[in-house]
């Protein structure tokens, strides 16, 4: 009886131990990692945005990782490059969404590969955190489709406001031949009337485009006060290098398309007197140090600069704005798709990198032309306009 009673305790202690063992390795068994797709225009017409997208979004999933995650769960980002074209677009964001799981999806970087998924993602329930800046992507609003780029809408707004304060009423329009130039245009034929600006000539040009010296002739012909150029690079630098070549002496307004390096690399003289709205970043060390994004925006960019070693861009800073909207949300709610898109859609005074963002059921965008400053280019960089 005793040797019995002495082998079922311990086997009871050994149990109890294989137990604590068990437990032990339980209680340090890594959580599952939080899945976030991410699919961007990184070659192709559009890879001066898709790039540094790209590399801020792994800049952040090294930095989040190294910190211990979210709540303990690692963080994914499963990146693929569409190329810059609609229908590659479409099959990633179905692989994200089917194949590998993702709880939500940042990009695409150009309003036509963003307008081309936007009722997939909203289909699925899946968010979509578009870096595109086209006013179609978020209105009319869709509950699942959201964006961090500042709106054409806001952007011709704010453009306007100089021009009419600089006395400017002639001008003539010229945009790249995609959603994002189709969409400026649109604005600027809708706004310029109720500033009192007439647009005398419109003009377009290819993405690959190489010489818009045709266009740029007959614009010349109607004798606009001065030409705006709605675009991404390349094409805009080409429009900027031609007005020099034809001495067209008129003034040269562009979007917030070109505010990266890349336009100035391809303009080269040529760009000195561009003037554009832009985001704060590429002018982040004149603002005032009252400014309330300034503190971010040096951050970002000390970080970025330190990751790669080259200057952080508008672009990046719209994917920074949708992962950090991503990331802020699952450290609320975890990981449900659900619950990340309502509570981005709470989200309110997120001081991120193109703004202070507020954004409601009706404000998928949240920005304002507030978002913007007036820049120009002198010797080669952008100086902030006072």
């Amino acid at each position: 009886m005793e040797v019995r009673k002495c082998i079922a305790v311990a086997t009871v202690i050994c149990l109890a131990a294989a137990l604590c063992v068990v437990g032990a390795q339980a209680a340090k068994a890594p959580k599952a990692p939080y899945l976030i797709g991410a699919v961007l225009d990184i070659t192709g017409p559009a890879s001066p945005l898709g790039t540094p997208e790209r590399d801020t979004v792994q800049m952040i999933a090294d930095r989040v990782n190294k910190a211990g995650g979210i709540n303990g769960h690692p963080v994914r980002f499963i990146i693929y490059d569409n190329s810059s074209e609609e229908t590659k677009c479409v099959m990633a964001v179905k692989r994200l969404i089917e194949s590998d799981k993702v709880k939500a999806i940042i990009g695409p970087s150009q309003t036509g590969t963003t307008l081309a998924i936007a009722n997939i993602c909203e289909t699925s329930k899946i968010p979509l955190i578009s870096c595109a800046a086209g006013v179609k992507i978020t209105q009319p609003p869709k509950p699942y489709v959201f964006k961090t780029a500042q709106s054409d809408v806001d952007a011709v707004a704010k453009l306007l406001d100089y021009l009419k304060a600089k006395r400017i009423k002639k001008i003539a329009f010229i945009n790249v031949s995609n959603a994002f130039g189709a969409s400026g245009r649109q604005q600027m034929e809708l706004q310029a009337p109720k500033a009192g600006i007439s647009v005398v000539a419109t003009e377009a040009f290819g993405p690959d485009d190489k010489d818009m010296t045709a266009q740029l002739t007959r614009i010349d012909g109607e004798k606009p006060q001065a030409v705006v150029c709605w675009g991404t690079n390349p094409g805009p630098a080409m429009v900027a290098r031609n007005m020099q070549q034809l001495g067209m002496k008129m003034p040269l307004f562009m979007s917030h398309g070109i505010a990266n390096k890349k336009f100035l690399e391809l303009a080269g003289e040529a760009a000195n007197g561009v003037v554009f709205p832009a985001g704060r970043l590429i002018v982040a060390n004149s603002i005032p140090n009252k400014d309330p994004q300034k503190k971010t925006l040096l951050a970002y960019a000390a970080q970025f600069k330190a990751a790669y070693g080259r200057d952080a861009d508008t672009f990046g800073g719209h994917a920074w704005d949708a992962a950090q909207l991503v990331l802020r949300a699952m450290r609320r709610v975890g990981d449900n798709p659900a619950k990340i898109r309502a509570e981005i859609e709470k989200t309110k005074r997120f001081v991120g990198i193109s703004g202070i963002f507020n954004f409601s059921p009706k404000e998928h965008n949240g920005l304002t032309k507030e978002a913007f400053v007036m820049v120009q280019v002198k010797g080669g960089k952008w100086t902030l306009l006072k």
